[in-house]
Order: structure tokens, then sequence, then C-alpha cells
């Protein structure tokens, strides 16, 4: 029996910068690939391949995390979160799964898993920077008042009220807010469920 089509939790038309109180957190990473104008800004810095490349690239949206916490932006800082958690939850994938395939092309039969230890390495830096995000008690109270929002249908749409977003050359910039520091990491979930 095919399942119900779900209702869209964020609309790409709605600038949530200005509107703030239509964003909805959702479960994990719902919208990090809709939200504007946070996609935009922080897409370019996600990157995992390798470890190297996902420790800038936590660094660097740890950083843009402080800048939306700086700014009272409780949108950003979630955004920022769901940036980290895919981080993890992608590099988590190609680590036990080569090329990301959980299943074959067309039986669908689940693929034998793989282990890829850069992958690996990459996932479990991505996941203590989201866990520190998750841990910091400003994020926590904020998410818990962030006010519920009201249906897409009533979204204002992006393009009438788009305040200018920061300039590219201010997202590469080193703040006073250190990445996470690498310790002793617990490392990729397994054995969590995870659909597609």
């Amino acid at each position: 029996m095919p399942s119900e089509p779900r209702a869209k939790l964020h609309s790409p038309e709605v600038d949530y910068r200005a509107h703030p109180e239509l964003y909805r957190v959702g479960r994990g990473e719902q919208g990090v690939l809709t939200v504007q104008p946070y996609k935009a800004e922080l897409l370019p810095l996600w990157r995992f391949r390798t470890p190297a490349e996902a420790e800038r690239s936590a660094a660097q949206l740890f950083r843009a995390y402080l800048r939306y916490r700086r700014a009272g932006d409780f949108v950003g800082m979630d955004m920022a979160r769901k940036f980290l958690q895919m981080g993890f939850t992608r590099a988590s994938r190609y680590a036990h799964h080569a090329g990301g395939r959980k299943y074959a092309r067309g039986s669908g039969e689940a693929l034998p898993p793989t282990l890829d230890p850069e992958k690996a390495a990459s996932a479990a830096i991505f996941k203590e920077a989201w866990d520190r995000v998750r841990e910091d008690p400003l994020y926590q109270a904020r998410k818990a008042a962030h006010p519920a929002a009201a249906p897409l249908s009533d979204a204002p749409s992006r393009r009438a009220a788009a305040p200018a977003a920061p300039s590219r050359s201010s997202a590469g910039r080193r703040s006073s807010g250190a990445p996470p520091p690498r310790s002793g990491s617990s490392g990729p979930r397994r054995g969590r469920a995870r659909s597609g």
C-alpha cells in the first residue's frame, strides 16, 4: 500500500531570516537543503570526503553556528546543527557502504556492509561538533522557546523581503570560536535504522 505524500515542512520561497516564526525545527535534518538563505550560506562549507576536509568543514560550520548564536539567530543556529548532523550521517553511510549505496539497484537487496576508516573518522569529527551544538544550553533554551510556525500556504515569499546575506568573505574568516576538539569520540553510531 503506497504511503500518503508528506506535507512539506519548509518552502524554498520563504526567507526564514526575515520570517523566523515560520521555521519549524522538524526531525533530524529536515529542511537542511530547503531553508533559505541558510542553505546558500552553509552548503558551500559542507564537505566530508576525507578527515582533513571534515575537520575543516566541521570547524567552519561550528564557527557559523557561533556567529548565528551571537546574532541571536535561532534558525541559523539550528541549520548549522543540521549541516553538522548531515555531515555525520552521510559520512557514516559512506563509511559502512561503499559508494553510499545500501541496496542493490533493481533487486533492492541489502548490500554487504563495508568499512572505510577515512569516512568513519570524518563521521566522528562531525559527531563531536554536532554534539557540542546539541549540548549548548543556549541552543536548548532557544529550541524550547521557538514558536510554532504558521501553515506554509500563509508564508510570504522570499522574493518579497530578502535581506542582504553576509558576504562569502566574512563566512570564511576565523572567529574566536574554536573548532571542536578531537578527543575520545565514540565514533559513528551503529545499528540505528536509517531510511534510503
